[in-house]
């Protein structure tokens, strides 16, 4: 605003307040008259409470006192010049009622005036801050609006005050706005992510704490709202989502490219069976009394070999496919089994001898099987790589699947190899983003495993072997248990 508008503002005002306070002088003189010269024999001086409540809505606590002290002054000229000659008890009483009405009334007034500025002065310290901030009553009518709620949804709080807030700024609520309002009522505060509409129809993600205030009775009377606005953040978070989910992606297709004789391998086996077991199907029902069982046999043994084949091209489809995690309840021994028929071509090239112990009955887990195959393929294959320069008795891989209850229940996976190991100092960087101990390597592998697992809800950790040499590393990832459904 411009400093000839505020000038204009002010001078506004102070004409206003010159203007009220001239009748409340001709108010107080109407008083002075009729309680003068009027018959009537009552205390007429009370009526100057009401000069002085009305002056306490325009005037100060210095210019309050000198109104007050005025109409005291008259109350007493009046009963000078009324009893001058007789000095009854009756009126000398109706006279000490009237000043103790105007002294009484112009105390509660200054308490007043001192209430009303404190207000004043903690919803100045509201507009102060940036964030938007409104209160609601129990019917989520807008009662208060400060300046950052302006700045954010483009309301005045003119506009905004007496409004629905949920109508107002069409909210989204990340659950059933019934199930908030009750978790408020119950702890006095809830705290989450709503989605609101400016006035310009944009939308905007906001961090928002509610906080219910209460009477001395304990009943629910309004709720404050603050509400920050995190639009660019979870603008961010989603791109660097996106971005994770790319190189995920990149991941398991250059898995998949290091996998490429495993694959072959895996395809090729059932696929071999199948043509032999074809053949002996034709041997047997070319002999001169076909033997029709036998040929059941290799047909079932086709079909068996058939779904083999093709359960292993949906597994490669899936771990090649580009799409969103599925979190469904697994069986993680089931999950290192499936894995494991991958990697065998590997194991096999490099020499490396496999021992799995799987825990039977595993509780499940909640989790998506294509990612979590990725992790232990990633896990395996960097232990495979560096068992590479060891003599034949150090190239011996473990992987193990057991329940956990250190923290909180859930199962752990655990891969070990004989390798030579990372040095200690390394350990606490190893899963940062472009470290490798590799020459050739891009540093993201366990960068984005680690990804994969904290989304799941677990953590991954790495330490060195703790074999009698003190050989290898161990990796460990431990999932949470899924929770039961409570039908």
């Amino acid at each position: 605003m411009s400093a000839s508008g505020t000038a204009s503002i002010q001078d506004g005002s102070a004409n206003r307040s010159r203007g009220w306070l001239a009748l409340a002088a001709l108010w107080a003189a109407a008083i002075f008259l009729i309680d003068t010269f009027s018959p009537l024999d009552m205390a007429i001086a009370v009526l100057y409470v009401v000069v002085v409540l009305f002056a306490a809505s325009f005037v100060e606590k210095a210019g309050l006192l000198l109104i007050a002290g005025a109409c005291i002054g008259l109350t007493v000229l009046s009963f000078a010049i009324m009893h001058a000659d007789n000095y009854t008890l009756s009126a000398t009483m109706r006279g000490l009622v009237s000043i103790a009405a105007i002294t009484v009334t112009t105390l509660l007034s200054l308490r007043n005036q001192e209430a009303t500025r404190s207000l004043r002065d903690q919803a100045a310290l509201l507009d102060l801050s940036h964030d938007a901030i409104f209160v609601r009553d129990t019917a989520d009518i807008i009662t208060s609006w400060n300046q950052g709620a302006e700045q954010l949804y483009g309301w005045s709080g003119v506009e905004a005050v007496g409004q629905q807030a949920a109508t107002l700024l069409r909210t989204r609520f990340p659950a059933p706005r019934e199930q908030i309002v009750a978790e408020v009522l119950r702890t006095g505060r809830w705290e989450g992510e709503l989605v609101h509409m400016t006035r310009d129809g944009r939308l905007v993600t906001t961090m928002s704490r509610w906080s219910l205030q209460r009477d001395a009775r304990g009943r629910p009377v309004a709720t404050m709202e603050t509400n920050s606005d995190i639009t660019e953040r979870k603008r961010a978070e989603n791109e660097l989502h996106q971005a994770q989910a790319d190189l995920a992606h990149v991941t398991r297709v250059t898995t998949l490219g290091e996998l490429t004789a495993s694959i072959a391998h895996e395809v090729n086996q059932p696929l071999a069976a199948i043509v032999t077991n074809g053949e002996a199907c034709l041997r047997w029902l070319r002999r001169p009394v076909p033997d029709m069982g036998e040929a059941e046999v290799s047909v079932e043994r086709m079909i068996a070999n058939a779904r083999r084949a093709s359960e292993v091209v949906a597994r490669l489809r899936a771990l090649a496919r580009r799409s969103e995690p599925v979190h469904v309840r697994l069986d993680l021994g089931e999950v290192i089994e499936e894995t494991v028929m991958l990697i065998e071509r590997e194991l096999s090239n490099h020499g490396v001898r496999l021992h799995m112990a799987i825990a039977p009955a595993l509780p499940p887990v909640l989790g998506d099987r294509v990612q979590l195959q990725q992790v232990v393929i990633n896990l395996a294959l960097n232990a495979i790589q560096a068992m590479d320069g060891e003599a034949d008795e150090h190239r011996r891989l473990r992987i193990s699947v057991a329940p956990n209850d250190d923290d909180a229940p859930g199962v752990a996976i655990t891969v070990e190899d004989d390798g030579p190991g990372v040095d200690e100092e390394k350990l606490p960087v190893l899963f940062n983003p472009f470290f490798s101990t590799k020459k050739d390597g891009m540093g993201l592998g366990l960068s984005i495993s680690r990804s994969i697992v904290e989304a799941h809800g677990g953590r991954i950790f790495a330490a060195r072997g703790d074999g009698t040499a003190m050989r290898g590393m161990r990796f460990t990832l431990v999932l949470p248990r899924a929770r039961e459904t409570v039908s």
